[in-house]
């Protein structure tokens, strides 16, 4: 297997006025500080995705400092809450600590969540880590249909925003016991009837295209943001994400495509040329257009954001100032 190692090429700096703390790949893997590596090469096999070969290396670089950076982050609300518990002089049951994390579809938003689940699960206080993905919340391709919005798939309108922020108020409520709608990629739909659910972990990542989005709901102006306590954007540049976004196509009509049950199997036989020309047209058409109109808008929103270049390594991070 090729392994990415970071570019060589260093990232431009800009100087201009900025809510946030620029800090190059160099000056930011330092900051794990003595932070043990609790992943080896066989875990790391397991939560990449399709055709991002990332290295040990990216996850101790990259990902360790921001899950130290995380873990101050969650211990400092511990402390709010003790200190809460004393002015009121009693103890409420702590509530989950809420992971927003936005991005591009191809963009790689997926395995970092994998990475940063698992790490965080790693440090004591906290090893109870869950991951939901915003799919479960897309409308049925019924509805979709009906609404003439399948070609909208992935656009705010497309979500079921309602029932996302009611499932996020719940979890951030302390209720024990969550249930959350099941997506599957193979048939690109709901799974009717089927639910999972979230018992109280001591972390939760929510991971999609619109967490970061702001939407009306039931007529006050509330943001699904609003119940995060912390936030990350996954970014590159739209033309590096639409090569990943290619060559991940051409990699799912070898794979995945060939399942009989996918909804994309009639993509399976394509030509190369007939593949790579098809995935430049749903790019140009429908991601290409949801990203700049809704999500990259959104990264401003967020508290940290990782830019990545071209070969998935992440070159700068950005932390908002406090």
């Amino acid at each position: 297997m090729t392994v990415l190692t970071p570019s060589s090429e260093p990232p431009q700096r800009d100087d201009s006025p900025s809510p946030y703390l620029t800090l190059t790949r160099d000056e930011w893997a330092p900051l794990r500080a003595d932070t043990p590596l609790p992943l080896v090469e066989r875990d790391l096999a397991l939560l990449r995705g399709i055709n991002e070969n990332i290295a040990i290396e990216e996850v101790a670089d990259i990902y360790l400092p921001m899950s130290r950076l995380l873990n101050f982050y969650v211990a400092g609300t511990q402390q709010l809450y003790n200190a809460t518990a004393s002015f009121l002089g009693k103890h409420e049951d702590k509530v989950p600590y809420i992971i927003g994390l936005a991005g591009s579809v191809a963009v790689g938003k997926s395995t970092t969540a994998r990475i940063l689940q698992a790490l965080l699960a790693r440090w004591p206080d906290h090893p109870r880590v869950a991951l939901v993905t915003t799919d479960g919340f897309l409308h049925p391709n019924a509805v979709l249909e009906q609404r003439g919005l399948m070609q909208r798939k992935g656009f705010p309108e497309s979500y079921d925003v309602r029932s996302l922020f009611n499932f996020v108020l719940r979890v951030k409520s302390g209720e024990l016991r969550v249930p959350h709608p099941v997506y599957s990629h193979i048939t690109y739909d709901i799974l009717d009837g089927q639910e999972r659910f979230i018992e109280r972990p001591d972390i939760v990542i929510i991971e999609g295209l619109n967490v970061l989005q702001t939407s009306r709901q039931g007529g006050s102006q509330r943001f699904l943001s609003d119940l995060f306590d912390f936030s990350i954007y996954v970014d590159a540049p739209a033309e590096t994400i639409e090569d990943w976004y290619v060559e991940r196509f051409l990699t799912f009509r070898r794979t995945a495509f060939k399942d009989p049950s996918s909804y994309f199997h009639r993509y399976a036989e394509l030509s190369d040329d007939e593949a790579r020309e098809t995935a430049l047209g749903i790019w140009k058409s429908i991601n290409e257009v949801n990203l700049v109109e809704n999500i990259a808008p959104t990264k401003e929103r967020a508290l940290l954001v990782l830019e990545k270049g071209q070969d998935h390594s992440v070159q700068r991070v950005q932390l908002r100032k406090l």
